[in-house]
């Protein structure tokens, strides 16, 4: 659909941080709703989230419609100078659906019904369910588009629905014709002659359902392909509506952290806003650098001001031990999004629900009140965006590395026939090790597609990209040919976009630039066991691997089976690591590369712990560590956030933050 402009998020901020959260007033009684404006001014709250789980609410039955309380919140939150974002309910459709229309109901890979009595429970490719999600969208689009309140479109909420039945067989089979086209390119694609799996017949091809034993990996890696061109299809049915009726609106969906079941790059593009759903554990110490990575996924993926659509005040409800956080951690978290490029912090939920699945999941109003630790600490937040939104609100990170990331390269080396399934052997705990060294180096990195331009960064880092298109290996070595510093992981350029082994177990063109005159073998590593390498220990994987004589540098294995070859390998400015380093290791060794480009941490000689982040002309400085840190910082500073002047040092307490303006 042509839009006269494309809105943004700065459409809806205004010029200033937008704090709020989930609002869902339809579970209490009227006279609470004006006790919440009240405590939500009181918190600074300027924007709420209303309607994301209320279609039974707004539609009791078929056809029904029940918009008066919504009226009367829409105009609550305008006369109290609080925007709403506005959600499309069709996360989750009221149960007369499902007992009228049990095809909307979405089926497993063992032909299990998924009944309502939850939520996400509809089938992507229901012809019925999307009528009824569209006609709900456009009463409320018609309704709602023109009210003053309205300052953002969220619609349905965390995709994630896989769907195996029948109606989604039928789709999968119209996605596939227009994909291949025959089914003599179809047989092609999908390696059929293995196994006699050759299909005579588009009616012959099924979703992956339960087999007997393996799934065949190439319709697998098609079958998560589909399932995100479906959901996407719901996202901008739902999206043109609205848009249709306010083309000056911006639209979100939420995206989970790292989610398998969507290609965030492709999703993106379709988002006026892209926002994002983050759940640290405030028990995992390596928390911060997880977080940092979503948060630097998503800043790229909106190519600018993103927004926090969901993370809690306190503790969660679904880990096994769901502990709350520790005085200030949630200040700390926040503000760390907001230096790597948030525009919006807001939180599941406002009020901490009495009933339901979730009332042990902690709100910005917890069930101990407004005198309650949560909210006192929420209050204290508010009056801190309020402080630093108009110099901070629109303004860019500035990133002269990237890393690679491919959805499609997760998902084709996620099979159930890979080398190994050891834990940390997996697509996104490998990433997180690399950006993560990169961020304990105090490097800021964006995140990239392997299609994309990447001549803008001095170092290009792939972790793992078992799958990549001629086009994305063109343009690997175009970066490299132009001057830039290519830096990739074990089982990259492994195989093409059909999940075909490349001739020679990595692309011929990759071998030549790394270096690589053989790769022999792979050694994956057993939980738990090490390889010595030249000046570090390696982990998780090895590969027995034959240098070119125009290799550069080698680091090599040391002793066992890979006695003398390379464990990392470089020719010019393209490097190839065999082994995942241990943590220490990978990140001095990333250091030193990127060094070598001429990229340098945002501030030297910080203190163990401590974050340093810089966006437009501010400095953010953020205090990971359980205790009180002095941070070395020669001039003259202004703190924005206390509001005193900082001269050649800087004290942040537990969990500590600074914002500074040179």
């Amino acid at each position: 659909m042509d839009r006269p402009r494309h809105p943004v998020l700065a459409d809806a901020a205004r010029g200033r941080i937008l704090f709020g959260g989930d609002y869902n007033p339809e579970q209490w009684p009227e006279e609470t709703w004006h006790e919440d404006v009240r405590l939500m001014r009181e918190a600074g709250v300027n924007t709420v989230t209303l309607g994301v789980f209320s279609w039974s609410r707004l539609e009791p039955r078929p056809g029904v419609r029940e918009f008066g309380w919504l009226d009367t919140l829409m105009d609550l939150m305008h006369d109290n100078g609080v925007g709403v974002v506005l959600a499309t309910p069709t996360a989750s459709p009221p149960p007369w659906m499902g007992r009228l229309h049990p095809e909307t109901l979405p089926r497993d890979a063992d032909g299990h019904v998924e009944w309502w009595g939850g939520r996400q429970h509809f089938s992507h490719s229901s012809a019925v369910y999307r009528r009824y999600a569209a006609a709900i969208t456009e009463d409320l689009a018609a309704r709602y588009g023109s009210h003053p309140a309205l300052i953002l479109w969220h619609i349905n909420n965390e995709y994630c629905t896989f769907d195996h039945g029948d109606e989604a067989a039928a789709a999968f089979r119209r996605w596939l014709r227009e994909r291949y086209g025959t089914l003599d390119a179809l047989n092609a694609a999908w390696g059929t002659a293995f196994w006699s799996q050759g299909y005579d017949c588009w009616e012959g091809v099924l979703p992956p359902r339960r087999a007997h034993y393996l799934n065949n990996p190439s319709q697998v890696l098609d079958f998560r392909r589909f399932t995100s061109d479906m959901l996407l299809e719901c996202f901008t049915a739902e999206r043109d509506i609205v848009a249709r009726h306010t083309p000056h609106i911006p639209v979100t969906t939420n995206f989970m952290p790292l989610w398998t079941g969507q290609d965030g790059w492709r999703w993106a593009e379709e988002e006026d806003v892209v926002s994002v759903d983050l759940y640290p554990d405030a028990r995992d110490p390596l928390a911060p650098r997880s977080a940092a990575l979503v948060q630097d996924l998503t800043r790229s993926q909106a190519r600018g001001p993103w927004m926090v659509m969901e993370q809690a005040a306190g503790g969660v409800n679904w880990r096994p031990v769901n502990q709350p956080k520790p005085r200030g951690l949630n200040r700390l978290w926040s503000l760390q999004a907001v230096a790597r490029g948030a525009d919006a912090v807001c939180y599941f939920q406002w009020r901490q629900s009495r009933q339901g699945a979730e009332k042990f999941h902690s709100a910005m109003l917890g069930h101990a009140g407004p005198r309650g630790r949560a909210f006192q600490e929420v209050k204290r937040l508010g009056a801190d965006l309020a402080r630093i939104g108009a110099e901070v609100a629109g303004t860019d990170i500035r990133a002269d590395v990237a890393v690679l990331h491919d959805w499609h390269a997760w998902w084709a080396g996620d099979q159930d026939g890979r080398l190994s399934t050891e834990a940390g052997a997996d697509y996104p705990t490998v990433l997180s090790a690399w950006h993560g060294a990169l961020w304990e180096s105090g490097v800021t990195c964006d995140f990239a597609h392997p299609e994309h331009d990447l001549s803008g960064y001095r170092t290009v880092v792939a972790p793992q990209l078992y799958l990549l298109t001629d086009a994305a290996v063109d343009n690997l070595l175009a970066y490299v040919r132009g001057g830039g510093t290519l830096v990739a992981g074990f089982l990259t350029g492994t195989a093409d976009q059909d999940d075909r082994v490349r001739p020679g177990g990595m692309d011929v063109r990759l071998r030549e630039l790394f270096g690589v005159r053989v790769l022999h073998e792979w050694w994956p590593l057993p939980a738990g066991e090490q390889v010595d390498c030249e000046g570090f220990t390696g982990t998780l994987w090895s590969e027995e691997i034959e240098a070119a004589d125009t290799v550069d540098e080698v680091l090599a294995y040391r002793g066992g089976e890979l006695d003398g070859m390379p464990a990392v390998l470089r020719r010019d400015r393209a490097w190839y690591f065999s082994t995942l380093p241990e943590p220490e290791a990978l990140r001095d060794l990333l250091a030193r590369i990127v060094a070598g480009a001429g990229v340098r941490p945002v501030l030297d000689g910080l203190p163990p712990g401590v974050e340093a982040v810089r966006r437009g002309g501010l400095l953010f400085l953020l205090n990971h560590g359980r205790a009180p840190v002095t941070v070395p910082l020669p001039g003259r500073h202004h703190d924005l956030l206390g509001g005193a002047a900082v001269t050649d040092a800087v004290t942040l307490d537990r969990y500590g933050a600074a914002v500074l303006r040179s």
